[in-house]
């Protein structure tokens, strides 16, 4: 503690040694500060205050509708970009404060002098949406004019913002719709198209290809049992005649013409069917032993259908027997017009069931076709009206959407985006708002002051004196032998004494000048305030 003392000590004998040029820098500091106090220009502030209501009883009752702004945020956003480059440059034509700016350099330096004195900030809590808008200047009258100005560009934005995002929004939507429509019109034409080479898959019952198919098949088989019936009605016709022209023949039996009766009548749809199942049973039995399962299921069937066919000759025979011809009187020649018409008949009706048959089996064969395709051209026609599903959805959600903000634009457009009230008009204050003289002096007092330290600190850096044996041995670090002491005369003293009293004069004005000058300030502004 002793050596820090010691030290200050030091310092402080030096810093004495240059106390006149520290007293004149404090001096030219001091005269210069009190010189920029009195010269700065007033300053006066104008503000105006504003309530944004975003409140509005259209706004629920349309909910759901319309397409509902957050109304509070974009008041809220549009409050802390309001003070940008564009509004600024706005601002400053709307209140005719370029008239002055000629350069370019003046311009740059105007913008840059209003947008660090404009300020806008909200009047208490934040959720209230109250804000105070002001601008400083050196003329109340130029000040009111920004912040009236200022005023319509903030009410101005609002309305602007909300319209020009109604225009993009409607613009863009209409692109999309129209790009929707060609995408529906060329997915409908797709489908149209498919439809048309593909009529077996569209047609207007509803059937799909296997119905189609097993519908075929039932008519086939129901056409090929007609078809039987009615070659066997037709052969029993023919049958009919050749008895009875065999027994107007002498000498012939009735043993004979039943003979010859069943080897007249056919089924020859049982003989193929019969004639396949054999040659599929030679084929099994080159390969299988006759124990075989499917040997034995063909032999088994060989069996049915040649009794089957057994039971249908004896049925024809006893068809044809039931009822015979007499013979030996004056109507054998009208029983045998009879039955040349009844054959000629039957000739007709087995022509015409032969006919659907084979009509059915050309259908029964293209729904064999159709059915191997079936599965592709239906996953084909799937993915058709999957495509065409989803662009239809997104056109119709275009279109609805489009109509919604067609409703919030009128609905922004009634309503507005949100409702400005001025609380307070755009007003100046009568008196000046800044600078504070009697601080900005108390503060030149201070920085004279500081001033007159610092030279005299550093001319006793630049040029130091040792007034002490300790300190010059430690800073020369060799030994000192002696020290030579200097006798003061009366006259030294005196000359000391007048400079001791010049200086406390010469510091002292100082202070007092500066005391006097708050003095006075303070008197003046409590004047004013009065």
């Amino acid at each position: 503690m002793d050596s820090l003392i010691a030290q200050l000590m030091a310092v402080f004998k030096r810093m004495w040694r240059y106390r006149w040029p520290g007293l004149i820098a404090a001096w030219l500091v001091g005269i210069a500060a009190a010189i920029v106090v009195f010269v700065v220009p007033d300053r006066y502030e104008a503000s105006a205050r504003v309530y944004v209501d975003t409140q509005s009883i259209l706004k629920p009752l349309m909910s759901g509708m319309a397409v509902l702004t957050n109304t509070e945020q974009q008041v809220n956003m549009l409050s802390r970009t309001l003070i940008s480059r564009p509004n600024v440059e706005k601002l400053v034509r709307m209140a005719d404060l370029d008239l002055k700016a000629t350069s370019k350099s003046d311009q740059e330096a105007l913008i840059d002098r209003v947008t660090r004195n404009l300020s806008i900030q909200t009047a208490g809590n934040s959720a209230n949406n109250l804000y105070l808008l002001s601008y400083r200047d050196s003329s109340p009258e130029i000040s009111k004019k920004v912040v009236a100005s200022l005023l319509s560009i903030f009410m101005e934005s609002s309305l602007g913002a909300s319209r020009k995002d109604s225009t993009t929004a409607a613009a863009f939507l209409n692109e999309q719709i129209k790009t929707y429509e060609t995408k529906l019109e060329e997915a409908e034409a797709r489908r149209k198209e498919f439809r048309l080479r593909n009529l077996q898959l569209t047609q207007a019952d509803g059937k799909d290809a296997a119905s189609r198919l097993a519908e075929a098949s039932n008519q086939l088989e129901a056409a090929r049992l007609q078809l039987r019936e009615a070659m066997n009605a037709r052969d029993a016709a023919r049958l009919q005649i050749e008895m009875e022209r065999k027994r107007s023949q002498p000498g012939t039996s009735l043993q004979s013409l039943m003979q010859e009766s069943s080897q007249k009548f056919a089924t020859p749809e049982l003989d193929n069917r019969i004639a396949e199942l054999k040659r599929s049973l030679d084929q099994l039995q080159q390969r299988y032993t006759d124990q075989h399962p499917d040997i034995v299921n063909i032999k088994r069937q060989i069996r049915d259908l040649e009794e089957q066919r057994k039971r249908e000759v004896a049925d024809l025979q006893k068809a044809a027997l039931a009822n015979p011809v007499p013979t030996g009187g004056p109507n054998d020649s009208l029983a045998n017009q009879e039955l040349a018409r009844i054959l000629a008949a039957k000739e007709v009706e087995v022509a015409q069931i032969r006919a659907r048959v084979d009509e059915f089996g050309a259908r029964y064969a293209s729904a064999q076709g159709a059915i191997k395709l079936a599965p592709q051209l239906e996953a084909e026609f799937a993915q058709l009206n999957r495509d065409y599903d989803i662009i239809k959805k997104n056109y119709q959600e275009m279109v609805e959407r489009r109509e919604s903000a067609s409703l919030s634009t009128d609905l922004d457009n009634t309503s507005g985006v949100a409702d400005f009230r001025i609380i307070d008009p755009p007003r100046a204050s009568p008196k000046p708002v800044a600078p504070n003289r009697l601080m900005l002096l108390a503060a030149g007092m201070v920085v004279a002051l500081g001033a007159g330290l610092v030279t005299a600190f550093a001319a006793s850096q630049i040029r130091p004196v040792f007034h002490d044996l300790n300190e010059l041995r430690h800073r020369l670090e060799l030994p000192i032998l002696g020290a030579v002491s200097r006798q003061e005369t009366p006259e030294d003293r005196r000359r000391v004494k007048v400079d001791l009293l010049r200086f406390g004069v010469a510091s002292g004005s100082l202070v007092s000048l500066y005391a006097m000058g708050l003095i006075g300030m303070a008197i003046w502004i409590s004047r004013q305030a009065g």
